[in-house]
């Protein structure tokens, strides 16, 4: 677009009008002018093919609605405004199809079925007096003024959608949408009704209305994917961003050190926050999380907090303040989760639990909901948690509560159960080449291996396999589709690669993955625009 090349659909299109120009100087025979309800068909195709795509795009912006209103909801309202646009001059033109061949062939023409049309089974295709008087004659009675009114209020519409945040595409809707008038074979300025409708015959008419179709549902799909791309674009990967302190303890002994870690609930592993307390700036462990360290010197409620400042995608930058307390006092029981405030269903979590002063062989540890065992497990960088058991809960939904009984002084002491939440483990986002949807150069989707599978942001490093997917290209208004049983590319998948150019979707869809759990997971398409 940005070099104004065209695509091969639209010099197909642009050889077409030519030839049939050219054939209807030559009056060519009824046989030859019928050959051009071939090339309406194969329109017509290209228009249901991009029926299927766009339907698809809606149900995204349905399903991102759906999970987060306030951040996709204004989008999917621009959306749905796009297409009732679009539906409404989509409608308009075939409805100018249908007066015409009802006009040329009678009110009870065999080729009209409701809304659909059969080329093949209309009678007088070669006529060439309707469709411009029908489409041209005068500014008061014609219908293809009111056409180009629509599609210049239709282009305009979906220009300003754009913000002016998308050259590229502006440029493309004012070329795939243009009635300006025009040069006739004289040299003079003509209108552009005349241009396009002057002395058709109806088959002539009606695939050149056929071709607006194609171009009106092009536009609706330029725009839908500038809006969708725009969910994501000025927000952070995850829906809710919350401050969050941890710590060993919040029940500490004189003379004992009190340590917490300040960390925002989802992090960006390119760039750790900047966290404050009062004048002192955190220093961040390897993970990002800011260590707030001081001396427990008096018995008390120890209340603290500070700020958390961390640069969004766009570029602004968000504080989040935070508060938190604890006490100091006579010793008392510590459970932790090691990994987070959160068990999950289907993997091993470590559990820190201890009681200040007490051995952990005076200690016992019962749970609900789920089996509790001696262990040691190891963080992603190899070293051991100092946790020393492994829970495994049962039922994702339900609490988890952790009792502790510990031998003091010779007796036995219970304290107080802890309730955890537990958690299903979450979907895993598919990516190619550590992208999972947006513009990527066409080099980079031909080199890539494969599908696979991550988790952002996710506090246990674990591994979902990709088990199968399916690539998805239109070119030309035929679909090419085939399906990999595994993470990596097929052959047959890499042939479509090769008919990738600039501008093109491609779609990856039912994408499964199994992870530890043992269960098989849909995961949500990918859909890739080629620059």
């Amino acid at each position: 677009m940005a070099h104004e090349k065209l695509s091969p659909r639209q010099k197909m299109i642009g050889m077409m009008y030519l030839v049939l120009t050219a054939m209807l100087a030559l009056n060519v025979s009824k046989e030859t002018v019928k050959a051009f309800i071939r090339v309406d068909k194969g329109l017509a195709l290209t228009v249901q093919n991009y029926n299927k795509k766009n339907s698809l795009i809606y149900s995204e912006f349905d399903r991102a609605a759906a999970e987060n209103p306030v951040k996709a909801g204004p989008y999917k309202s621009k959306a749905a405004e796009v297409k009732l646009r679009a539906d409404e001059i989509f409608e308009y033109i075939q409805n100018l199809k249908i007066l015409i061949i009802k006009t040329a062939d009678g009110e009870d023409a065999v080729a009209i079925k409701g809304s659909e049309i059969d080329m093949d089974l209309v009678e007088k295709f070669d006529e060439n007096n309707i469709p411009s008087q029908i489409l041209v004659g005068s500014k008061e009675s014609g219908k293809g003024y009111e056409l180009k009114a629509m599609l210049n209020e239709y282009r305009d519409f979906l220009i300003s959608t754009l913000e002016g945040k998308n050259p590229d595409g502006e440029e493309s809707l004012k070329k795939s949408l243009n009635t300006d008038n025009g040069k006739n074979e004289d040299g003079d300025t003509e209108q552009w009704v005349n241009l396009q409708f002057q002395l058709l015959p109806l088959v002539g008419a009606t695939t050149l209305l056929t071709k607006m179709q194609v171009d009106v549902r092009n536009a609706e799909t330029e725009v839908l994917n500038y809006l969708y791309s725009k969910i994501d674009a000025s927000s952070f990967k995850f829906t809710k961003l919350d401050a969050i302190v941890t710590a060993n303890s919040n029940y500490v002994t004189l003379g004992s050190d009190y340590e917490a870690r300040v960390f925002i609930s989802a992090t960006d592993s390119t760039q750790f926050p900047v966290i404050t307390v009062g004048s002192t700036v955190l220093d961040n462990d390897d993970f990002g999380k800011g260590i707030y360290k001081v001396k427990a010197t008096s018995i008390g409620l120890k209340k603290w907090g500070g700020i958390i400042a961390i640069k969004a995608p766009d570029g602004t930058i968000l504080n989040k303040s935070f508060e938190s307390s604890y006490n100091v006092g006579e010793p008392n029981v510590v459970v932790s989760p090691t990994g987070m405030n959160v068990f999950y269903t289907g993997i091993e979590n470590p559990l820190d639990v201890s009681v200040p002063g007490v051995g952990p062989d005076q200690i016992k540890v019962s749970i609900t909901n789920g089996d509790i065992t001696k262990g040691r497990v190891k963080n992603p960088q190899g070293e051991f948690f100092r946790g020393s058991y492994i829970v495994k809960p049962k039922a994702a939904g339900q609490k988890v509560l952790i009792s502790v009984t510990a031998d003091i002084n010779g007796k036995p002491m219970k304290f107080d159960p802890i309730e955890y939440r537990v958690k299903p483990l979450p979907i895993p986002v598919p990516v190619i080449a550590g992208r999972s949807g947006g513009s990527i150069p066409i080099n980079t989707i031909k080199s890539a291996v494969g599908v696979f599978a991550t988790l952002p942001d996710f506090d246990f490093q674990l591994v979902y396999n990709i088990t199968g997917f399916t690539v998805i290209l239109n070119d030309r208004g035929e679909d090419f589709e085939k399906r990999s049983t595994g993470s990596n590319f097929t052959p047959d998948q890499k042939q479509i690669f090769n008919r990738l150019t600039r501008g093109k979707n491609l779609y990856i869809s039912a994408i499964t993955a199994v992870g530890p759990d043992g269960a098989t997971k849909d995961l949500p398409p990918m859909i890739f625009k080629i620059e």
